[in-house]
């Protein structure tokens, strides 16, 4: 008897780092309902490196188009380029298309896959490019809208947490760098990210650093401060006044290694950041500042996730900073600049009674 053709499903929600952990659910999901099929995800490259060894996707691949959004490559920067892009996804012949994106030109690839069947949110007037339409809401975390999306599809929703996966290698690494810093394995360590892409929207400085200091005369512990490569300068004004000098995770660490050194840590305080979905993802309780933006669709997702957030009139903000709303005499946003470094701690201190 013949066998039935392997039924073949593409997934589209590529860009931002949180956007790719965040997805995490609905694949898992998918997977479930799905566990015969060929599930590919269309994701951006720099992204896709927070989710190495998903178990649910049995191909990556990557959408690279030049944007002033996110770390872009460039790969599909021609028409040439972006045409060779089309024709790769109409030969692998999908059946479906799950559009997690809401932007018009999302649903225009799916539309040109060839493929039959194409389910999405009904955003920016691209219904009729969609066999199925779903309604987006802004009063819904990010997972919950995507999980909306199988179960306007008929698919079974079975749990909402998100996962994340480290390799034996990643976590000797991780083990190595620590002991390299004089930290052995029975230290507890506490990290916190203090950066943004946007540096105004960010908690001061300052205020990290009291949180900082405060924590390690109550607890003990080390500190662990995580940051890019144009933190630095930042990241040296800070360690000069952390005391005990923190563990200097700034720009000296690639993505999946930054994962592995998180992982170690038992809390993480930061700002509304790529590295919060990260802790979120891993499981670390996580304490994160939200100032312009609203936590409702983009805050931490899970358990042991707090925010503390200070909602205004105008919130959530357009972030057109100063021409809506004065600067603090610190130069903040005034949203975030009302919260004080005791509501930072008051949340914290629930993950140690």
């Amino acid at each position: 008897m013949k066998s039935e053709k392997q039924k073949k499903i593409l997934v589209l929600r590529y860009r931002f780092i949180g956007d790719t952990i965040l997805t995490v659910p609905f694949l898992r999901n998918l997977r479930r309902a799905e566990p015969d099929a060929y599930i590919a995800w269309v994701v951006a490259p720099g992204s896709a490196e927070v989710i190495t060894g998903i178990p649910y996707v049995d191909e990556l691949i990557y959408w690279d188009p030049v944007t002033i959004h996110a770390d872009s490559r460039g790969a599909h920067r021609t028409l040439a380029a972006k045409i060779a892009f089309i024709r790769e996804l109409r030969e692998k012949r999908f059946d479906k298309v799950y559009v997690l994106k809401r932007s018009l030109s999302s649903a225009v690839i799916s539309w040109l896959t060839g493929a039959p069947e194409r389910v999405g949110f009904d955003t920016e007037g691209r219904g009729v490019l969609l066999t199925k339409q779903v309604p987006y809401r802004h009063d819904r975390h990010e997972v919950q809208n995507f999980l909306d999306v199988l179960r306007a599809d008929g698919v079974k929703v079975e749990d909402d947490q998100l996962d994340a996966w480290l390799s034996p290698e990643e976590e000797r690494f991780a083990e190595e760098y620590l002991a390299a810093r004089g930290v052995s394995p029975d230290v507890p360590l506490m990290a916190i990210h203090p950066f943004a892409a946007n540096q105004t929207r960010a908690w001061h400085e300052d205020n990290f650093i009291e949180v900082a200091n405060r924590l390690q005369g109550i607890h003990g512990g080390r500190i662990v401060l995580f940051g890019g490569g144009r933190d630095g300068e930042l990241a040296d004004y800070m360690r000069e006044r952390i005391s005990p000098e923190p563990v200097m995770a700034v720009g000296s660490t690639t993505l999946r290694q930054t994962m592995a050194l998180l992982a170690r840590c038992r809390l993480l305080v930061c700002n509304d950041s790529g590295i919060m979905h990260l802790g979120a993802a891993l499981g670390v309780p996580l304490v994160a500042v939200f100032g312009p933006q609203s936590p409702v669709k983009f805050g931490p997702w899970g358990k042991s996730c707090r925010v503390v957030y200070s909602e205004f009139s105008c919130s959530p903000c357009r972030q057109k900073f100063f021409t809506e709303c004065k600067p603090s005499l610190r130069g903040k946003p005034e949203c975030v600049e009302s919260i004080t470094v005791q509501r930072v701690l008051d949340e914290i201190e629930t993950f140690f009674t």
